[in-house]
């Protein structure tokens, strides 16, 4: 078998994989904390997240060490509050 017949199979069986879910594909999340407005009921009371707060709690695990060292955004919550809101959703925060 010519060495670009291989090749070609190697690219469509891959491409296949790709488009029927048998490979993971990763994908960016932008780092905006403005994307949690949603939970700043739980934050500031203890009321427990709403649904759409537990989805970007999810969208935005990825971005919350970065957050959690941002002195500015310590001002209005701390890590142990957030750590309560992610439990509630089910979520849990990457050890920073």
């Amino acid at each position: 078998m010519k060495a670009s017949t291989i090749v070609c199979l190697v690219v469509a069986l891959s491409a296949a994989m790709v488009f029927t879910g048998q490979i993971p594909t990763a994908t960016a999340v932008t780092c905006n904390y403005m994307e949690l407005l949603p939970c700043s009921g739980a934050i500031s009371s203890s009321q427990a997240p709403s649904g759409t707060c537990c989805s970007k709690i999810k969208e935005q695990r990825p971005c919350f060490c970065g957050y959690l060292r941002n002195p500015s955004l310590r001002q209005y919550v701390s890590p142990a509050t957030a750590q309560r809101i992610a439990s509630q959703c089910g979520v849990s925060l990457p050890q920073c």
